[in-house]
């Protein structure tokens, strides 16, 4: 295998990591099948954030050039040997309006387990993610703790079968197209909606309050979608 060097302009995100990720996988002889160092060899070898590396992953895995087993790692391939993945597929058939309206109706009810289950880690974790997504310094770290927030959620029911199908829930998510999406910001502003909205969630559930964190979550959830389409 070719030794990688580091070229000496290090990718601040998007198209340029993408890029670097492709040459090093391309420059190391990388065939269909052999999987990838794992992620902090590549970010300490590609000078990334762990943060920009996901992405660039994510990008190289919707373009079929990778594809990834949960446990095991990321692997090469060609779009033709990746295997398919069922959430992907439904991912790409779905629009983003289907999306929303599908967590309207699974999320809350996942809430409502929350707030009779929520162990003290759990409420932990739901505060640290709110605390981290404050303080984001950009819309991708900011939307990393939200979907932290609210896998917290899940795991806070403390039943496999819901953190599963949340799960599912948001791997389609991650697979749907949002192209039109459009941010006019580089981080979300101190008063975005959703801060407050998450913290009614998490209050309700720390208070042991089953319907009213069902209601929290489906209202933050009509609030994303009338922010997102208009309506909810």
């Amino acid at each position: 295998m070719r030794a990688w060097v580091l070229s000496q302009s290090k990718p601040n995100g998007g198209e340029q990591a993408v890029g670097q990720l492709r040459e090093f996988i391309a420059e190391g002889g990388f065939e269909p099948g052999v999987r990838l160092p794992p992620e902090r060899e590549l970010c300490e070898t590609l000078g990334m954030t762990r943060n920009t590396l996901r992405r660039a992953l994510d990008a190289l895995e919707r373009e079929g050039a990778l594809w990834r087993h949960v446990g095991k790692g990321t692997f090469v391939s060609s779009a033709e040997a990746a295997p398919a993945d069922p959430m992907v597929e439904l991912g790409r058939q779905i629009t983003p309006f289907r999306m929303m309206r599908a967590r309207l109706a699974i999320e809350p009810a996942i809430a409502r387990e929350a707030a009779v289950n929520a162990s003290g880690k759990a409420l932990m974790t739901m505060q640290l993610a709110m605390e981290r997504a404050h303080s984001a310094p950009d819309w991708a770290e900011y939307e990393r703790q939200d979907d932290l927030f609210h896998r917290a959620i899940a795991e806070a029911s403390d039943n496999l079968l819901l953190l599963t199908l949340f799960d599912q829930l948001n791997g389609v998510r991650r697979a749907v197209a949002w192209g039109n999406v459009v941010r006019e910001s580089q981080r979300p502003s101190p008063d975005h909606s959703s801060f407050a909205e998450h913290e009614a969630i998490a209050m309700e559930i720390a208070s042991r309050r089953p319907e009213g964190a069902y209601e929290a979550m489906r209202n933050h959830l009509k609030s994303v979608s009338e922010r997102l389409f208009g309506e909810a």
